[in-house]
């Protein structure tokens, strides 16, 4: 609207979410290890909000904020937990069935709280993996009181990550990754680069009618016997029945399009004329192209 501030100056952050992308990979292995579970992981798009605005969505009910350095003391990311997945993946951390207890407790346990703090250390690699293509960042877990809201403004915009996990088929539970506009800024410039990741895994069925099309590619294949050479004066008297004499030995070249294909011996097969490889050069890729 006229005059409103703009939360978000970094454009479509389409660079952002494909890191969420890269990045909800490598959070199945973090979780698989705390739920003692295969795990599905996946990215959810991404949002810029008002931190009061984020608060009033998610509701009152006891959440862990776990937050993490990010490059330098100042800069804070925070993970958020819903107290009742994180008190499920204490239980199932120390042997349980991932049951929460029930009514969940007013406050975080000792236990829970080094929970947090371990599934922040464990992820730290790989968010700095992620955010690599763009900008080298460090994240470091901190030790804090979970259970205390960050200290964020009421109108300080934040981008919230947010991520689901999932047992089989079962209901997903989603984990929030908040990264407050103001820590990102100095690093505007790399969130307006594209990313590039790594390619995706070819379909197999794709791959091989892709690969039927291409061997059905048709090249011409010519042998030169001979190229004689002749004055411009010879050949612009040349007229018909005149001969030109050529010189050849028994192995010619044989190529295909303008790459040579090999050597080849001159002779007949079949009662036809034919060349008979004795030679074959290397042949690569960029010989097609």
């Amino acid at each position: 609207m006229l005059g409103s501030a703009n939360l978000n100056p970094f454009g479509d952050l389409v660079t952002l979410q494909h890191l969420c992308a890269r990045l909800a990979k490598a959070l199945k292995p973090v979780f698989d290890g705390v739920a003692r579970a295969d795990l599905r992981s996946w990215a959810e798009p991404l949002s810029v909000q008002r931190w009061s605005d984020y608060r009033a969505e998610r509701g009152h009910a006891l959440t862990a904020w776990q937050p993490l350095a990010m490059g330098n003391a100042r800069a804070r990311v925070h993970l958020a937990l819903d107290a009742k997945y994180l008190f499920e993946l204490l239980d199932a951390f120390f042997g349980g069935d991932g049951e929460a207890p029930s009514p969940l407790p007013g406050e975080f346990t000792p236990a829970a709280e080094a929970l947090a703090l371990r599934i922040a250390t464990t992820l730290a690699p790989p968010l700095e993996a992620a955010w690599e293509p763009l900008t080298k960042i460090g994240f470091r877990a901190i030790e804090s009181n979970i259970g205390a809201l960050p200290e964020f403004a009421a109108d300080e915009p934040v981008i919230v990550t947010r991520f689901g996990l999932a047992i089989g088929e079962r209901k997903p539970t989603f984990i929030d990754i908040l990264y407050p506009v103001s820590a990102l800024k100095p690093h505007s410039g790399a969130l307006t680069v594209k990313v590039h990741g790594v390619p995706a895994e070819v379909e197999p069925e794709w791959r091989s009618g892709l690969t039927r099309a291409v061997m059905g590619v048709k090249f011409p294949i010519r042998s030169v016997l001979a190229e004689p050479v002749v004055p411009l004066g010879l050949l612009l008297d040349l007229k018909q029945g005149d001969v030109i004499p050529i010189d050849f030995g028994a192995h010619v070249p044989v190529m295909v399009a303008s790459r040579r294909l090999g050597t080849g011996l001159v002779g007949t097969a079949n009662g036809r004329a034919a060349v008979r490889l004795t030679q074959l050069e290397e042949l690569c890729e960029e010989d097609f192209r």
